[in-house]
Parts: C-alpha cells; structure tokens; sequence
C-alpha cells in the first residue's frame, strides 16, 4: 500500500481544490486572521502552546514582502490583544530574502520589533539549503539587537552539527526538526536512520552546550531520545519544548502534554493554504492516497 500511495501522490495537482480543502482543515488553521486566532485558542484550552506562520513562501515582488511583513504585524497584535499564548515563525523568502536581503533585513527586524515590544517570540525557519548559509547570518546579525529571535537546523543536512556547536556555545534558541528537503548527498544525509541519529546526536550538542531547544518532530523514537536526554542531563523541564504540525500525531501531542512536558504547535494560515496543502500531502502518502482515492471515487459511474 506504500508504493501505491506514493505512486498517487503524483495525481495530487488533478485533484478538485475543493477536495484538498476538505483534508488541508487538519493542516491549516484557515485563511484569515481570524482562523489562527480560533486555532490558537482552541490549542491553548487543551494545554498547548502555538507559534503561527503566515503562509507565502517564494514571493516574487517586494511588494509581497511588505504585505508578509504587516501579515506578521497584525498577528503580533492580535496575539497580545487576545492574550493567545503563542510566538511567530517566518519564512525569509516571504520577506524577500532572495529579491533584497537589505529589504528582508528590514522586515525582520520590524517583527522583531514588535515581538519584543509584547515579550514575545521570533523563529526563523529554515528552508532549502539555498537559504541556510543565508539565514543563520541574518539570525547572526539580529540577534546582536533582539534576544527574542532564533534560528531552525535540520538534522538531514551534514553541516548541521557544527552549526549547533555553534549556537550552543551562544546560548540561543534552537529549534530542531529532521528537514524537508530533497538535497544531494554532497550536501545531505539520504539514509532515513542515519538522520535520526544525527538528530539525536545534534540534540545532544544543543543540550549540553545550554540551549533551549524546539524538539520538533513526530518520531517517537526522537521523543523518546529527548526524554532520555532530560533524565541523562538532569534537565530542568524549561530546557526544552516538544513542537509538532497541526493536525500530525494529535495522540502523540496530547499525550505528552497531558504528562506535563511543555507543546507548542505550528499554525500556518493564510491565502496561500493550497499549495501548503499540497506539500503537507506529498510528504505523507497514507493520507495523499486517501485524498486522490477520494477523487477517484467521485469519478466513478454510480
């Protein structure tokens, strides 16, 4: 059934929007403000904490860049305004990070700004490894002005253990997650157990070195390994925090939060759902397959 599913991811851009919309509600908190708001309440009452993303990578005008950056503004507010326990995670090629790197400099530290301004929070996610060498300098460079900022490091990529002895050394905040990403292997690690070790391994460093560290996975063998760090360490609860998908492994999250250790889920909202929707579905088959299957069933002489 694996292969099957996989195979139909490829069918995944003939299926009707309106069907892919059906399945991404357990994705994305919806379209509007107004949808992360309700989302971020609901996480919140059960015991979870949230960072939001407004979706919209890859712009293509600096125009768009100026739009993500005010999108990020008024989540800032409503979060304060609604006293929603939650930070914000950017793309920095929403912000114009590949059209000007002085202008998405300037965006940045605007919602950093106003992050700082509401004792709140700024994650700098990580995308291809196009944008890495790209992103840590940023991160590098704002973290001189705002505390309230730090960067993501995928465990797929080789670099990435010297990085986190890097950051460790600073003291910063960390998110870490296995990566996304179809890289070379000059540039990657391609095996699948090989990455979990490197994650473990990178956790490891972050922890030791005195970082707060995002654990963001749904593997539970890496939630096993952070828990067994904690024990190991003699790791204060606050060190670490498990982050996960919206709507991926909800067992998982609930029942770590209900053992008290501290959830924080990722909100992606925003016009831009689709194409979000899309990659969500690519990434896990099972479900890709129940959609096309859907589609095809719809398809089907009654």
């Amino acid at each position: 059934m694996g292969i099957v599913n996989r195979a139909l991811v490829a069918t995944l851009p003939f299926v009707p929007r309106s069907l892919v919309h059906r399945v991404a509600r357990n994705y994305v908190a919806g379209s509007r403000l107004e949808d992360a708001v309700a989302c971020v309440q609901r996480l919140n009452a059960e015991g979870s904490r949230a960072t939001v993303d407004v979706l919209g990578e890859f712009i293509t005008g600096l125009d768009e860049a100026a739009r993500t950056r005010d999108a990020y503004i008024a989540v800032l507010r409503a979060i304060r305004e609604r006293r929603l326990d939650s930070t914000v995670s950017v793309k920095l090629t929403a912000l114009g990070l590949k059209l000007d790197a002085a202008a998405c400099r300037a965006h940045v530290a605007a919602i950093c700004e106003e992050a700082r301004a509401q004792d709140t929070f700024v994650r700098l996610d990580m995308e291809d490894s196009s944008c890495t060498q790209a992103t840590l300098d940023l991160f590098e460079d704002l973290h001189r002005t705002f505390e309230n900022v730090g960067p993501v490091l995928q465990a797929s990529l080789r670099r990435t253990a010297a990085d986190a002895r890097k950051l460790a050394r600073a003291g910063v905040s960390v998110r870490l997650c296995k990566g996304i990403y179809v890289e070379p292997p000059a540039i990657a690690w391609t095996d699948r157990e090989i990455i979990r070790r490197n994650y473990a391994h990178v956790l490891e460093t972050l922890l030791r070195g005195g970082a707060h560290v995002g654990v963001a996975t749904h593997d539970e063998l890496l939630v096993f390994e952070a828990l067994r760090l904690k024990d190991l360490l003699s790791l204060e609860t606050s060190r670490f925090e498990f982050q996960m998908l919206l709507g991926v492994e909800v067992e998982l999250r609930r029942l770590l939060t209900s053992r008290g250790h501290e959830m924080r889920v990722y909100v992606p909202f925003g016009e831009r759902w689709y194409e979000y929707s899309l990659r969500r579905l690519k990434e896990n088959p099972e479900i890709a397959g129940h959609v096309a299957r859907a589609t095809f069933r719809r398809l089907l002489p009654t």
